[in-house]
């Protein structure tokens, strides 16, 4: 099977961009498209974060509850997006005349249209196929010696996006996922023909 976009991370980034994604289900234009995400947590700065400044979140929820809880609703409201645990991304493999992008893990490989990497900006950064992106982080604070993966607007090439503070947002919660939501919005506009595309839920 071909995915029409995998997302490699299961953080607020990748979540956010995967339950948008998910949403655009009843819309032609992404009607049947096969969308994946590879939610490995382990790493991801929400295990230890509390939040009391972010509109929307009742104050004092705990990251690692986000974690959770964000795979269940997507599971719940979309379960048409696949999710894939337990496994960690090794390489992200792409010749030039390639149409789809090789995603290796540590227990397989698959293959998609579009790769959206949603990781922390930490070190080390061991993705293989990845590595000449890597450049310092545009925001962190310089002691951190944090990375990001270089783009424009969240592009790095074509098929292959960045989003969160890999992609060279600060490490908010709110800012993380705007960034994966863009990402989402810019791949649903990729699909719908380049027509500026957004998914709003009405009463």
């Amino acid at each position: 099977m071909v995915y029409d976009v995998l997302i490699i991370g299961g953080g607020v980034a990748g979540l956010q961009c995967a339950l948008l994604l998910g949403s655009a289900k009843d819309k032609p234009f992404a009607e049947g498209k096969k969308i994946g995400i590879i939610t490995h947590q382990r790493a991801s700065h929400l295990q230890n974060a509390l939040f009391n400044n972010v509109l929307g979140l009742k104050p004092k929820t705990l990251g690692k509850d986000i974690l959770t809880e964000g795979k269940q609703q997507l599971t719940d409201l979309y379960p048409h997006v696949s999710q894939i645990e337990g496994q960690k991304v090794t390489a992200v493999i792409n010749n030039e005349d390639d149409q789809v992008y090789k995603v290796i893990t540590n227990k397989g490989e698959y293959y998609s249209k579009i790769v959206v990497i949603a990781l922390n900006y930490a070190k080390p950064f061991e993705i293989v196929g990845l590595e000449q992106y890597v450049e310092k982080h545009s925001r962190a604070n310089p002691i951190k010696d944090r990375i990001q993966l270089r783009n424009f607007n969240h592009l790095i090439k074509e098929g292959l996006y960045v989003c969160g503070t890999i992609a060279g947002w600060r490490s908010q919660f709110a800012i993380a996922a705007g960034s994966g939501a863009s990402v989402g919005t810019d791949i649903l506009t990729l699909w719908n023909d380049n027509i500026s595309t957004k998914i709003h839920d009405k009463i």
